[in-house]
């Protein structure tokens, strides 16, 4: 691969030279554009994109002669694969300033469906002790970098009116790990959900917010949207929760600028009462280190779940790398926020509710392939720290099980699918070792006369795959078959109104897909995808 020498990122001002090798033939997968400060930072994005995946590479600077090498590297080694480079990388003019608009008009040029960049708002290394503020090691221009193109995506998919679905890699992941595994705003992983009316919603965030597609009122009428969702400037990620009373709730982070100088960094949430309709207002739910916006900017993804008296907990990993967690009663009335303390934890969390009414939150531990248990019975008791279960996750696994009171992870020796209750002296195996992220599910379906557990969850090249067994019987094993429909989120899935279980993905060109399962004598069988 060439060196290029200061590519104007500008539409109609220059030609795309093709790569020795690469095929840049249309009806093959929208783009991704990879945004990045310097050649090298673009390694591990490029390592861990799929086979088939068009890339395109966007860098700040030109870098030097050993990141030149290293590019081209994993240029040579994702093309042998199957990945399409249709040209050279671009290289913005960083001293022509407008950072942002050169990324914009970059995009315009590629016409991207995803965008990969780096983490917008690093955690720290260090603590300067006299003026008690956070020190970051990370280059400025990775952030300055991850930031534009945030905005730049935003703006672009305003101005093309398609979803463009944004990853943000985090600062100091561990390299070989795939982009599931170490992205900084996770998406959801039930992300489908019936609303009162019976009516299902897909709920999905975006560069310029959360998108939403609604079903139909019959069949025959398909899907409405993606629909952009009013609301304020979130980060690409996304807790969808279904409350007690059938609403959907939707939570994630704002980050907005503050007159004072810096960023506010805030959990927001919002709630959908009827199907279709808009959402209600977004309201800030705050920061646990709010008080300085130094350290409030680096807060971690919300992770939330009800209890039986119908109160949200919400979770939060903090400054301090433990977790911070805040209550909302049935009537909007919110606790104040309470460290968790203990064990150190990573940027995941996974909280659902308990058999006896409670509340479970585990999460992934920072420094080791373990996790940390918290319990609260209820808000008179407190809560309980326990170290000792035997949870070790995969990074980018961790989800609440279909199951009250069991949570769902890949195994970090093996990356097989497991699913342990709180109690439990060992997790439960069920298979499914390749394929990366979490694993969604429901219970109660209906197959052939039984309750039985449906999972779904993202397989080998990213094709979704749907597995099976009975209610409260994990340990007789779980068949995977692959549904043959690549996604490019974790597969979701919920009951529609008849019953039926529906799974749903979105393809390589952004458009959703729908399956239904057929009910009847022939076991668990499905409808081919129609594409919405």
């Amino acid at each position: 691969m060439a060196r290029a020498t200061r590519r104007r990122a500008r539409r109609g001002e220059t030609s795309r030279e093709p790569l020795p090798g690469t095929d840049s033939r249309p009806g093959r997968a929208a783009p991704v554009a990879i945004v990045v400060a310097g050649p090298a930072d673009a390694v591990p994005f490029i390592r861990s994109e799929p086979v088939g995946s068009v890339i395109e590479v966007v860098c700040l600077d030109g870098g030097g002669d050993a990141e030149h090498r290293a590019l081209e590297a994993a240029v040579t080694q994702a093309r042998r694969r199957g990945c399409v480079f249709p040209g050279e990388p671009f290289f913005l003019d960083a001293e022509a300033g407008n950072l942002t608009g050169q990324i914009l008009d970059t995009l315009h040029d590629i016409g991207p469906l995803r965008v990969r960049t780096l983490d917008p708002d690093p955690v720290h290394d260090d603590i300067d002790r006299e003026r008690k503020l956070p020190i970051v090691n990370e280059p400025q221009a990775r952030g300055q970098v991850a930031r534009s193109a945030l905005r730049a995506a935003r703006r672009y998919q305003l101005a093309v009116g398609t979803p463009v679905f944004v990853d943000c890699r985090r600062a100091g992941a561990e390299n070989g790990l795939p982009a599931e595994a170490c992205t900084r705003y996770p998406l959801p992983t039930r992300w489908l959900m019936a609303g009162t009316d019976g009516r299902l919603s897909a709920y999905l965030p975006t560069a310029a917010g959360v998108v939403r597609w609604t079903e139909g009122a019959t069949e025959s009428e398909g899907w409405r949207g993606p629909e952009l969702l009013e609301g304020p400037e979130l980060m690409p990620g996304l807790t969808v929760l279904r409350g007690p009373e059938g609403y959907a709730h939707l939570i994630g982070l704002s980050r907005t600028k503050r007159k004072e100088g810096g960023f506010a960094v805030e959990v927001v949430c919002a709630t959908q009462y009827q199907t279709g309709r808009p959402v209600g207002p977004w309201t800030s739910i705050g920061n646990p280190n709010g008080a300085s916006w130094q350290k409030a900017r680096e807060v971690g993804f919300p992770a939330a779940t009800f209890d039986a008296a119908g109160s949200l907990h919400l979770f939060v990993r903090n400054f301090g790398h433990s977790v911070s967690a805040r209550r909302q009663s049935p009537k909007g009335a919110l606790s104040g926020w309470e460290t968790l303390g203990g064990m150190r934890t990573a940027d995941e969390l996974a909280a659902f509710p308990a058999a006896d009414g409670g509340v479970h939150m585990v999460a992934r531990a920072r420094d080791a392939r373990a996790a940390v248990h918290w319990y609260r019975r209820d808000a008179a008791s407190g809560w309980a720290e326990d170290r000792r279960i035997p949870v070790s996750p995969y990074p980018g696994s961790l989800s609440a099980a279909p199951e009250a009171g069991a949570v769902r992870f890949r195994y970090a020796g093996s990356n097989e699918v497991c699913v342990w209750w709180p109690g439990a002296q060992a997790p439960i195996g069920l298979g499914g070792p390749d394929g990366v992220g979490p694993v969604d599910g429901v219970t109660g379906a209906d197959i052939q006369g039984w309750g039985c557990t449906v999972l779904v969850r993202g397989g080998a090249g990213g094709v979704a795959a749907i597995g099976a067994h009975p209610d409260g019987r994990p340990d007789t094993g779980v068949w995977w078959a692959e549904s043959g429909e690549p996604s490019l989120v974790p597969p979701a899935a919920a009951f529609d109104s008849r019953g039926r279980v529906v799974i749903t993905t979105v393809g390589a060109d952004g458009r959703l897909r729908v399956a239904r399962q057929q009910l009847g004598p022939s076991g668990l069988e499905f409808t081919r995808w129609e594409v919405q």
